[in-house]
């Protein structure tokens, strides 16, 4: 009995000294990536450019929405004097303007949001392959990004465990 207990203490030792050993080679950094892509010189030139198709995209929208008000006060101006056959015609006019202005409305985020997707991605790039070297030249194991909470480089010598969590869970 004496035996067993002395051969598993050992043996916890062991496993805890390869820990401890293993435990000593981590090295984990971490980065503000927002911070970064905030002072990179090439930001300000970006957002000029995004200001600019914003104020595009506003421009078209403000000349619709003066449109719609020219339409509206026309119709309201004349209203009484139409015909049936006219009114549901100008009625129908300015409510296909509306959807139109909805549309283009919905359109015109989508737009934005993919410019300023376009604009920051080599911006990201140039980051994200600055943080890929100084990974490598400083020995790094991972870099986490508190910008996102996402880890943003991963060295070669990381144990990947995803195989593993997939047999555990039964998934192929």
């Amino acid at each position: 009995m004496k035996k067993l207990i002395s051969l598993l203490a050992t043996a916890l030792l062991v496993v805890a000294f390869g820990i401890s050993a293993d435990a000593q080679t981590l090295k984990i950094g971490h980065i503000d990536s927002s911070k970064v892509l905030e002072d990179l010189p090439e930001r300000p030139k970006m957002e000029q450019e995004l200001q600019s198709y914003y104020n595009e995209l506003q421009s078209q929208l403000q000349a619709m929405a003066n449109e719609y008000q020219n339409k509206m006060q026309d119709y309201e101006a004349q209203q009484a004097t139409m015909s049936s056959l006219v009114r549901q015609s100008k009625e129908k006019e300015i409510l296909d303007l509306q959807n139109r202005i909805q549309e283009f409305q919905t359109n015109a985020e989508t737009a934005f949001d993919q410019k300023r997707m376009d604009l920051l991605k080599p911006l990201i790039e140039k980051v994200q392959n600055a943080v890929n070297a100084v990974g490598k030249e400083k020995g790094f194991t991972y870099i986490l990004d508190l910008a996102t909470g996402a880890t943003v480089y991963v060295s070669d010598s990381a144990i990947d465990i995803t195989n593993d969590v997939k047999a555990k869970l039964g998934i192929k």
